[in-house]
Formats: structure tokens, C-alpha cells, sequence
């Protein structure tokens, strides 16, 4: 099962990349990996995915689905969530902070090094102190990159987004007046930028909330983001962090005994179905580790706590390594336990 998380680790983020698991019946626990719409890779050799190809070929949906009269978990998966910054500005740093609070890689361009010393210690991913020209050839741009452009001046805008607009990226947002806005993008597209994708740009940058100060501003930024993010429906599940914790060898431990020593006393807590209201989006997981840590949540609380308890019994007993339950956070015994968000949650664990 290793080799499913290697392959969602290296797996090229400019596909359509659906990672399927059968969550009940005698197949449960099996995995498939679907690219670009094509059965690329199955844990069970002529297993329960093969069986029904020609039905998970057509899946394109996020969450629960029935194949072949079985619940299957589909997601459409996303790689790691990339911030790049154009600009070091007093406007940058708490664009910084919050870009790393909702879970983002945070890039900031700045060619003055003074400001490029602000960005990193306001805790930036990586800064690069070159020309913002120089800079933006070492960002190669992807599905998950989002960019933001909050230079000093309209001519360090325009060599951004000339730069920008040639690039994948799933967000390109720049701050300044309509009037400045309209001019650079005018300049892009005379020089030869795509139409259609500068005329796509959100300037002014954020959404409208009247802020003023550089907090709040970089509040109606990350908003917005979050909201170009989320309109996508990829699941960003599989953290860097996760992702280490299930594949990294134990320190000592030679490459022949590597799998078995991995794959030792862990469970992947997946949410695959809710109903109301609940704290954390189908896709969210946790994986708990055989000393009761958590790498990643699933919304906090009682709920939380409950999933956990059942993860580690499933660690310390005999039980099938795959296991769907349900958590319910509606009723007066929700209420008196705190779990006051008033949703169902169905949760998948299962052996890694």
C-alpha cells in the first residue's frame, strides 16, 4: 500500500489526478488511482477497480459514490497549496502570516533586501531577493499556485504579470486602482499576454469588505483565495507532513524490513460523506499515530476525540483493518458533550 502515497506524493499536479477507495463490502480498503480519466495503477491486481473500469472511468465527482453496488470514496486530489508574493511590502508580511496559517507554501519575490529580510521574518516558506523578472523564472507555476502581485509600482506589476499570465496557476490577483489596473493589464496584453487570462485577473485584488488597513487588506486577500481554492473542490488531504509520517523509514531500519516498519501501527481517518453542519470538508484527514499524536485534524472537539478513540482501539485490537463509522453531532447528548456544530459525519479509518 506504500507504493499509493509514493505515487500521490509524485504525482503531477497538472492531471486530473482521482484517487478512489472502497469503503465497505469484501473489497474494502482497496485503492485505485485514475489519471486524466484512465486506470493507472490498482492495490489489487485484477482487482474489485478492474472489475468495474469502464464505471470508475467516467467518475468525476468528489465524495461518495456507488460502483458496482459498493460505496466508493472519490477524490479529486490537489497538490501542496502554493503562495507566491510579488512584493515585500508593509502590505506582503500579514499577507505572509495568514498564507501560512491556512496552510499555505509561502514564496515572496522582492528585490530590495532589507524588505526581503521582513518577509523572512515574518516566517515566508522561501524569499527570493533577485529582480521580480529573475524570480519568477524559478516559479514554474502549477493548478495549486496562486499568485499575488503587491509591488511598489505600476511597472514592477507589469513585469510580473507579463511574466504571470504565461504560467499555470489557479489565481492571479493585483493590487492597486481600477485605473492603475486597467492601464498595466492594457501594457501586458500589447505585449503579448493572453486576453482572456489577464482580463481574468482580480484587481483590484480581494474581496470588497472596505478594508483600509494592511491587515485588513491582506483579510479580503486570503478571503478571496480561499474562496478561488475551495470553488475547485480538490481535496489538499495529503499534507507534506502526512505524507512524510506514513513513508519516511524509522531511523536504523535497512530498506529490505522498510515497508513493514511503516506500515506499523498507523490509521488514516478520512471524512467521506457529512450532512449539516460540520466543522471540516469531505476529504479532511488525520492520521493517528500508535501513541495516540495526530497528524492533521478533522474538526477538533468531542468529535474528533470519539474518531481518535475508535483509531486507536483498531490499533490495539483484533479488529478489521478497515472500519466506516459515524459520528453525530445533532441532538441534547451532542449538545452536553460539545460537539455543537449539529452535523453527521461519516468517517472512513483504515490500516496504513
Amino acid at each position: 500500500m506504500m507504493e499509493f502515497y509514493n505515487r500521490i506524493e509524485n504525482a503531477d499536479p497538472n492531471r486530473q489526478n482521482l484517487a478512489l477507495t472502497v469503503v465497505e463490502g469484501q473489497a474494502a480498503g482497496e485503492k485505485a488511482l485514475v489519471i486524466d480519466r484512465r486506470l493507472a495503477w490498482e492495490s489489487s491486481d485484477e482487482g474489485y477497480f478492474t472489475e468495474h473500469r469502464e464505471e470508475i472511468e467516467q467518475i468525476q465527482d468528489h465524495g461518495l459514490v456507488s460502483v458496482g453496488g459498493q460505496k466508493v470514496f472519490c477524490e479529486l486530489l490537489g497538490g501542496e497549496k502554493k503562495l507566491v508574493i510579488c512584493g515585500g511590502g508593509h502590505v506582503s508580511i500579514p499577507i505572509i502570516r495568514m498564507g501560512l496559517m491556512v496552510g499555505f507554501h509561502v514564496t515572496v519575490l522582492e528585490d530590495r533586501p532589507m524588505f526581503a529580510d521582513n518577509a523572512r521574518r515574518a516566517g515566508a516558506s522561501q524569499v527570493i531577493c533577485e529582480s521580480f523578472a529573475e524570480g519568477l523564472k524559478k516559479i514554474e507555476g502549477d493548478r495549486d499556485t496562486f499568485f499575488v502581485i503587491v509591488t511598489r509600482g505600476h511597472r514592477y506589476d507589469q513585469a510580473c504579470l507579463e511574466s504571470i499570465v504565461r504560467k499555470q496557476h489557479a489565481y492571479i490577483g493585483m493590487i492597486g486602482s481600477r485605473r492603475r489596473a486597467a492601464l498595466v493589464k492594457e501594457l501586458v496584453i500589447e505585449a503579448g499576454g493572453d486576453t482572456d487570462v489577464v482580463n481574468r485577473v482580480h484587481s483590484p485584488i480581494g474581496l470588497n469588505i472596505g478594508a483600509e488597513t494592511p491587515e485588513e487588506i491582506a483579510v479580503c486577500i486570503i478571503a478571496q483565495i480561499i474562496e478561488a481554492k475551495n470553488r475547485k473542490k480538490l481535496s489538499g488531504g495529503y499534507s507534506k507532513e502526512m505524507l512524510r509520517a506514513i513513508l519516511e523509514t524509522p531511523q536504523g531500519e535497512g530498506k529490505e524490513n522498510a515497508d513493514a516498519s511503516v506500515n506499523e501501527g498507523k490509521i488514516m481517518t478520512t471524512i467521506v460523506a457529512r450532512r449539516g453542519s460540520a466543522p471540516r470538508a469531505v476529504g479532511t484527514k488525520m492520521l493517528v499515530l500508535p501513541d495516540g499524536r495526530c497528524v492533521g485534524t478533522i474538526g477538533g472537539g468531542c468529535a474528533e476525540a470519539e474518531v481518535l478513540r475508535k483509531a486507536l482501539w483498531m490499533l490495539r485490537s483484533q479488529e478489521p483493518k478497515t472500519k466506516l463509522c459515524q459520528v453525530n453531532m445533532t441532538g441534547k447528548d451532542a449538545e452536553e458533550e460539545g460537539m455543537v456544530c449539529g452535523g453527521v459525519i461519516d468517517v472512513f479509518l483504515e490500516s496504513v
